[in-house]
């Protein structure tokens, strides 16, 4: 009985929906993590009959077919790029973007990661890096004796050096925009990577051709709402629970038949 079949291909797509949004909810507090959706789609059709089949010598057409669906699976899981939620943090290194670029850092393989997470730091030889330690693009290099380190909305990296009265230009930050942000290779630790889906980074500075501005002091937020995700799992356990019972419907009428004498 093809229902069997059917109702556990709703199954599977559900409980791979359902490991999305725990995923989601997982990553609630993670800086610049951005939600993930299920799409799906339906299987092949077995044509029983077509529409349009002539039914008489006159040309009489059958005015719709008789198609019966294999099931549903889950298609891709794309990000949503929506702007998260910036709170201050008071650390003087935390920036956050607002608007649609990426920061840029130099991954241990040698190729560039993209990454919303600004909380950076400063290694043992002054390096500006991220919280696993890789180095951002374009290296900048903050001496020992800098205080008040500023980062101007336009990426301008500033402090003060000894007991200097106006302040030295350290350094330039930049951004990397996509056209297809969703296209993008999640590899963990906050980072993606371009794919031929993504299409190349596109490099500019900040508040330049939509990258954005950059906010100190501030970092981004997760985009994950709560009570969305709640309200998708509640959704999702539902249509398993559905599919589970078309499976046990099918299972009694199997076993009705299996009974017939």
């Amino acid at each position: 009985m093809k229902a069997l079949y059917i109702a556990s291909t709703g199954m599977s797509a559900q409980e791979r929906n359902v490991e999305v949004i725990s995923n989601n909810i997982a990553n609630m507090r993670t800086t610049g993590y951005k939600r993930q959706r299920a799409e799906f789609q339906d299987l092949l059709y077995q044509q029983i009959t077509r529409a349009g089949s002539q039914t008489s010598d006159q040309g009489t057409m059958l005015p719709a077919g008789l198609e019966i669906g294999s099931g549903v699976r889950t298609v891709s899981t794309p990000r949503v790029m929506s702007q998260g939620n910036v709170n201050m943090t008071e650390r003087e290194l935390d920036v956050a973007i607002r608007g649609e670029g990426f920061f840029m850092v130099t991954m241990p393989d040698g190729r560039t990661g993209y990454t919303r997470d600004g909380s950076f730091e400063r290694s043992a030889e002054g390096t500006l890096v991220n919280s696993s330690g890789y180095a951002i693009e374009p290296n900048i290099t903050i001496p020992g004796t800098a205080t008040s380190v500023s980062i101007s909305a336009d990426g301008v990296v500033e402090a003060y050096l000894n007991n200097d009265t106006n302040p030295t230009e350290l350094g330039q930050l930049q951004l990397a925009r996509f056209v297809n942000k969703s296209g993008l290779e999640s590899l963990g630790d906050n980072l993606f990577t371009e794919t031929a889906a993504s299409g190349p980074a596109q490099v500019e500075l900040p508040n330049r051709d939509g990258t954005g501005n950059l906010l100190q002091n501030y970092l981004e937020m997760a985009n994950v709402n709560s009570v969305t995700e709640i309200a998708d799992l509640i959704a999702a356990q539902r249509a398993y629970e559905m599919n589970a019972r078309i499976i046990s419907g099918a299972d009694t009428m199997m076993q009705a038949t299996s009974q017939l004498r």
